[in-house]
């Protein structure tokens, strides 16, 4: 194998690649727009605290606690409500028990169900407690001590919540490194329709190479923008190592993606075709993380899902290698079988 021809055809791979000018508008603007958008996005929003409240017992003057920003909706049964706080449809939810109204009339410690998400800030988890304890105070006329019993519904992660936008990090590296894949694709296209890679072979080139080249100059290209992307906006501060080989097995997915794409495809309307497919299916998992419960467990069937999971986990929730080891080995998995696939597909198109 010679490493000098493998240079020069990675040399040859750049110039053409940004020939395109379409591809090379979008991937030069594309990076600044996604940082762009990063630092434009508020780190906070305002948003109305809706609660969710189950009451088997109807509950006088229960809706004169609602002011401005807080909402308390009526939830038919206590399933629907923990279902809602999944869903994000809720912010918390409250569980009244059927004797709640004799218990705070008589005195007694009434018991409440408090479900909240895993991400919910202990700020609005004292504001609903407050709620509740204003409940239980108009009831009884007197301040009067309540059971709470609180639920985290998913893992807990009091202490490690989210900003909203940095929430945005796995979706937007996911789409820039995605789009590369329609630059590659569109160039193993056009090199197979002109006859460009036969002529390539003709020379001491052997198709080892060819593909060896044509893979390092596509993780590269996509490898390069993330890491840039990812160390602007904060996305390395935390295990830089699990990120930058999570971004380097994201570059290797859109790599075998575009090989899979280049082997299907004719010309670039036709990479456009498959191209958009496979980026709308590979960025599902990037709006599941932006907004959660939106999707369920089906998201895991796409391979993306582990590297948004891999990203989010470990810039926002510092997690480990003894979290995130299953993620490699499945994206690497699934890397390998998608090259192998387009591997196959090219040389049966120059053969």
């Amino acid at each position: 194998m010679n490493w000098g021809r493998i240079k020069a055809l990675i040399g040859k791979d750049f110039s053409l690649f940004f020939r395109n000018r379409f591809i090379a508008v979008v991937t030069v603007m594309g990076i600044l727009f996604y940082i762009g958008f990063y630092f434009l996005m508020p780190k906070s929003v305002d948003e109305t605290l809706e609660i969710g409240v189950y009451s088997p017992v109807d509950i006088p003057g229960f809706t004169q606690l609602e002011t401005e920003g807080l909402l308390l909706t009526p939830v038919e049964s206590d399933e629907a409500l923990s279902e809602g706080v999944i869903a994000g449809n809720y912010t918390a939810g409250i569980s009244l028990s059927a004797n709640f109204l004799q218990a705070t009339v008589s005195g007694d410690t009434p018991e409440i169900d408090l479900y909240v998400a895993s991400d919910v800030p202990q700020e609005i988890k004292d504001s609903v407690t407050a709620i509740i304890r204003e409940l239980a105070y108009r009831m009884a006329d007197q301040p009067l001590a309540v059971g709470i019993n609180e639920e985290i519904i998913g893992d807990d992660m009091i202490g490690m919540q989210v900003p909203p936008r940095d929430r945005m990090r796995p979706l937007l590296a996911i789409f820039l490194i995605m789009f590369e894949t329609f630059g590659l694709a569109n160039l193993i296209a056009e090199e197979i329709e002109r006859g460009t890679v036969r002529a390539l072979l003709v020379t001491p080139m052997s198709i080892k190479e060819l593909f060896i080249g044509k893979g390092l100059f596509g993780i590269g290209l996509a490898f390069v923008q993330a890491v840039l992307f990812m160390g602007i906006v904060g996305g390395l501060n935390n295990q830089p190592l699990i990120i930058i080989l999570a971004l380097l097995l994201g570059s290797m997915m859109a790599t075998a993606v575009g090989f899979l794409i280049g082997s299907m495809a004719k010309d670039f309307m036709s990479v456009l075709a498959w191209g958009m497919i496979c980026f709308t299916i590979l960025a599902i998992p990037g709006f599941g993380v932006l907004f959660p419960g939106a999707v369920t467990g089906w998201i895991k069937f796409i391979p993306s899902y582990y590297l948004v999971d891999m990203v989010h986990s470990v810039a926002g929730f510092s997690a480990g290698w003894d979290d995130i080891w299953s993620n490699i080995l499945i994206l690497l998995a699934f890397n390998i079988v998608v090259f192998w696939i387009g591997i196959l597909g090219i040389r049966r198109k120059i053969q």
